[in-house]
């Protein structure tokens, strides 16, 4: 992999890699990677999808092989961490105050007592300790951490932000302090959504750079689509409004509230789904806020030049971002484009919201990042069905005029036929979307008496997970069963790697990350193939549009998702050599479908079968051998 990551790089050709779990794929291009930034003076751009990996090569990799590069070089090679501004402590926020609903910044020791009060005064606390000790002010390194409420008190956005030389702190700033270190740095090593933004949305956040190392690619195409997704929520309009009477004209902010107040009813009335077509009360509710927010944007464009504290300028420019994107995201779903969908979403709390995301951005993709960089594109999964065509298709590497690129797969250094059984339930009906049939519920207790616990569970929503662990409780009191929602996902993964009788169930960010190798998971039980909802908004839009281009939409879009959250999933059981196990789908479309053989052809090379005897025998062996 390293010999073909240092030729691409070379030869300026897009590389995908597949680099199964084990293979040390880090190293594989971080070795290219530093001896290309050596000879051209230039970064190397390394994007992850997970803080894990992050932290994996700053704290771990990247130290390791800077010490054994070091005598060929001739120099230490240097490496910096940067993200979005966002990501870090602001110190004005900190030392001076967050906007309250009037735009006024209001000191934190002010702030109203409870869990929220305590957290900022826990962050902020925090962000001074690490400006004293010379740390980075990053979110992720503040254990435990705190909700985004709370963290939006203490951090700004880059529109927000007032800029190192109007700052009173600008020459201590986490943020620009990072960036002045990716400046000379050899590595950078950023996230998916920082790399979109740099390359989507033109602007410079990432040094100049040639060559980009797209880690966890299989994330890539969501993570961009999620930085291209807006919304508009009638409790944010108001919000707004309020926030800018101390900035503006009362009767614009009063005209923006109202404005507010019309979509709130014109969402009431709009179906919950996908719009093909805006209704057109909701339409006129639009244009109404569209044209609002640009009289509010030319009160803030009339106080512009005038000269005030910088407290008064970062209160200013909080508000003033607030308005931007209200006007951006309402002129955006004005204008109707053909590349955008729009659906309406009724929220967990406060009502219904509008959204709106791109199509695809595939086209975006080739455009700014292919098309202007060298990439190299990683994953444990970027082979669905065998094949290399659904991600590049997704990177808008397929079809007339499509940059050239090339493909490995390096392998696995597991032995799946020997280390793995994949069992599917064909017994089973097919799983109904009522949650789990008792059937399935059986045969989930079945196996994990076999297996003695041991067991992560992967479910298609959180109540299935609910469900199940409910049930196996009553059925097996002996065997401890955590559900996603009882802690936070890391003090319930370490709970079930601690104890080899306990199982753990949940639901789409354990199908991916989850490393806890040996004997604590033995058993990974799917309950279905995870496609998407039928009437999720994005997911049907895609596949409607492969269809009126003449494709396969369900197998374009529906298949390949699946097919990736399978392989996803299957690959949380062998994570060592010497990890032993199933792999159990109690969903018989696997093997009776026509779309079964190639979601199969997607995941590890696994022992099958369809003999439930034959698993639970192998499962108690495994038990009792541990």
């Amino acid at each position: 992999m390293a010999e073909a990551v240092a030729q691409a790089v070379a030869d300026g050709d897009h590389l995908l890699v597949q680099a199964g779990t084990g293979t040390g794929k880090s190293l594989a291009y971080l070795v290219p990677a530093l001896l290309h930034a050596d000879a051209t003076d230039g970064p190397v751009i390394i994007a992850t999808a997970t803080l894990a990996l992050q932290a994996q090569l700053v704290d771990r990799d990247l130290p390791a092989l800077a010490r054994a590069a070091e005598p060929l070089l001739r120099r230490l090679p240097t490496w910096a961490t940067l993200k979005g501004r966002a990501n870090y402590a602001c110190l004005h926020r900190v030392r001076e105050g967050a906007p309250d609903d009037q735009g006024e910044l209001v000191p934190l020791e002010e702030m109203s007592a409870g869990p929220l009060g305590a957290e900022v005064l826990r962050a902020r606390e925090w962000a001074e300790s690490q400006a004293a000790s010379g740390g980075s002010g990053d979110r992720d390194r503040l254990e435990p951490g705190v909700s985004d409420r709370a963290w939006a008190q203490v951090s700004v956005s880059s529109r927000e932000c007032l800029g190192a030389s109007r700052c009173p702190y600008g020459q201590e700033c986490f943020a620009e302090v990072a960036r002045a270190r990716s400046d000379g740095a050899d590595v950078v090593v950023t996230n998916h959504a920082l790399l979109a933004i740099d390359a989507l949305e033109g602007l410079p956040v990432l040094p100049d750079h040639e060559v980009v190392v797209v880690d966890e690619a299989h994330e890539l195409a969501a993570r961009v689509t999620s930085v291209a997704t807006a919304d508009l929520w009638p409790g944010v309009v108001d919000r707004t409004a309020v926030r800018s009477r101390s900035h503006v004209d009362d009767g614009d902010a009063e005209e923006l509230r109202a404005a507010g107040e019309h979509l709130r009813q014109a969402l009431l009335d709009a179906p919950v789904g996908r719009l093909d077509a805006l209704p057109e009360r909701l339409l006129t509710a639009l244009v109404e806020l569209r044209d609002a927010a640009r009289a509010v944007q030319s009160g803030f464009a009339a106080s512009a030049r005038e000269e005030r504290a910088a407290d008064a300028e970062a209160a200013r420019r909080a508000v003033k971002t607030m308005v931007d994107d209200v006007y951006g995201t309402a002129e955006r779903m004005v204008a109707g484009s053909e590349h955008d969908v729009v659906w309406v979403e009724d929220r967990d709390r406060g009502g219904r919201s509008l959204r709106v995301a791109p199509l695809s951005v595939a086209g975006l993709l080739r455009e700014r990042l292919f098309g202007e960089n060298t990439v190299v594109a990683t994953s444990a999964t970027l082979e669905l069905g065998g094949s290399f065509d659904a991600a590049a298709g997704a990177f808008g590497l397929m079809g007339e005029q499509a940059p050239q690129w090339r493909s490995l797969d390096v392998g696995s250094p597991f032995d799946y036929g020997k280390q793995a059984i994949l069992y599917v339930a064909r017994d089973l009906p097919t799983p109904g979307r009522d949650g789990l049939r008792p059937e399935a519920v059986d045969a989930l207790v079945e196996l994990m008496s076999a297996a003695g616990g041991r067991t992560l569970g992967l479910f298609s929503s959180r109540r299935a997970a609910t469900e199940a662990a409910e049930a196996v409780r009553k059925r097996l009191p002996a065997m401890p069963v955590l559900c996603q929602g009882d802690d936070v996902v890391a003090t319930l993964l370490r709970n079930f790697a601690a104890d080899e009788r306990t199982s753990l169930f949940g639901t789409l960010s354990l199908w991916q990350g989850v490393d806890v190798p040996g004997g604590a998971c033995q058993l990974v039980v799917i309950d279905r193939i995870p496609f998407p909802r039928p009437d999720e908004p994005l997911a049907s839009a895609r596949q409607r549009a492969v269809e009126k281009a003449g494709g396969n939409g369900f197998m374009t879009v529906a298949a390949n998702h699946a097919a990736l959250l399978l392989a996803q999933g299957s690959g949380r059981l062998i994570r060592r050599s010497t990890d032993r196990g199933v792999v159990a789908v109690l969903d018989p479309r696997l093997v009776t479908a026509r779309y079964g053989s190639y979601l199969r052809a997607s995941l590890p090379p696994m022992w099958f079968t369809t003999d439930r005897s034959v698993v639970n025998g192998a499962l108690t062996r495994l038990a009792g051998s541990g």
